[in-house]
């Protein structure tokens, strides 16, 4: 007895085909966009046109906001306010000191004929969310390529540095934070000026002051600012505090425990650097692009040379296939040969009778005063 089921209720393939199938799928689809980024694209696109319905879905939170704004007492404002006129006095005495070194810095540079090292420009912004990945420390701010955020861009807020953009959308842009395993900073200690980098850690609650040698000076309390040596994050950026250093005699490096000095997760204004830094290119990469050019000139002419040594054993060849083919000549046609050999009979007697004729001939008398 048969208990398929009739053709009208036959749903295709069973349930185990799709199944491989679509792994597969999503397989070969990870890995190439792993690999290739063959998704990017689609990923833009997809995000641009999502990006109303994030906006809609963040209406209620907005909206929550808002009504809890407005439901802040008159002391807690009297305190916000009292708090921002200390911290704006504060900012107001540092911008007339950073007035006075710029323009002292200036005067120097031009005293010793020293151009501008870069130009920063910032771009305020507005952290909309987090990611969805919890293994990753990172949020997503309201504005993307159309507003100029670059990709590789430095993000900071009052305090310090934040993290860098690593992503762009059209109207949204990706910034991983500074506590995130794959974020490093270049930076240098303020008290001792030693170079290092610093990374974050996989819990994301401190930082890993890296490739520090036992013998460094590091102490507990010292300031790490970013050193502007990779020409990404402009000079003197507060970035973490030494909060712990392990010396061990069985490593070459020390452990290094920071803390970031900036709120990495409770911040939600912040601004994107724009750093154009001006110095010349690196020495190295000139030698190299030099030395590839003059590898490339001796390959070209190499090339000639070996083109005109073949053009020269072609000549030589046809040279010397030359007196083979006039001997082949010389066989095949034997009739100068011959007339040769009898005209020279002919002209061996010419001089006997030339020697007779002049036997025959009288003695002709010397001239006088000759020798006899």
């Amino acid at each position: 007895m048969e208990y398929s089921p009739p053709p009208l209720f036959k749903q295709g393939p069973s349930a185990l085909a799709r199944l491989i199938f679509f792994v597969v799928l999503a397989l070969a689809l990870l890995i190439s966009d792993a690999r290739f980024n063959t998704l990017e694209i689609v990923r833009g696109v997809l995000g641009a046109g999502l990006y109303p319905l994030q906006r809609a879905a963040l209406v209620p939170r907005d909206i929550f906001m808002g009504a809890a704004d407005l439901a802040v007492t008159s002391a807690t404002l009297r305190n916000e306010n009292t708090k921002l006129k200390e911290k704006n006095l504060e900012l107001s005495v540092k911008a007339g000191d950073a007035t006075q070194l710029n323009a002292e810095n200036a005067h120097l540079r031009a005293l010793l004929q020293l151009g501008s090292r870069a130009s920063t420009q910032t771009t305020p912004v507005e952290v909309q969310y987090d990611t969805r990945d919890p293994f990753t420390q990172k949020v997503v701010i309201g504005k993307g390529a159309q507003q100029g955020i670059q990709n590789g861009a430095p993000v900071v807020n009052e305090d310090g540095v934040i993290g860098q953009v690593t992503r762009v959308f059209p109207l949204q842009s990706e910034v991983t934070l500074l506590s995130d395993k794959d974020q490093a900073v270049p930076v240098q200690i303020v008290r001792t000026g030693l170079r290092s980098v610093i990374y974050g850690t996989p819990k994301g609650d401190t930082l890993d002051l890296r490739f520090v040698p036992i013998s460094a000076d590091v102490q507990t309390g010292d300031e790490l600012v970013t050193s502007g040596l990779d020409g990404i994050y402009p000079p003197g950026l507060p970035v973490a505090k030494v909060v712990r250093v392990d010396k061990q005699a069985d490593t070459a490096f020390a452990r290094v425990v920071c803390l970031p000095i900036a709120p990495v997760r409770g911040a939600r204004q912040l601004l994107v650097l724009h750093y154009e830094i001006n110095q010349p290119p690196n020495p190295e990469e000139v030698e190299a692009a030099a030395a590839a050019k003059e590898a490339k000139d001796s390959k070209g002419k190499k090339g000639k040379a070996a083109a005109a040594k073949s053009a020269s054993a072609t000549a030589t060849a046809n040279a010397a296939s030359t007196p083979t083919a006039t001997a082949a000549a010389a066989t095949k046609n034997p009739e100068p040969a011959a007339v040769a050999k009898k005209t020279e009979p002919a002209a061996a007697k010419k001089p006997e009778k030339s020697e007779h004729a002049r036997k025959a001939e009288p003695a002709r008398k010397p001239a006088p005063g000759a020798a006899p």
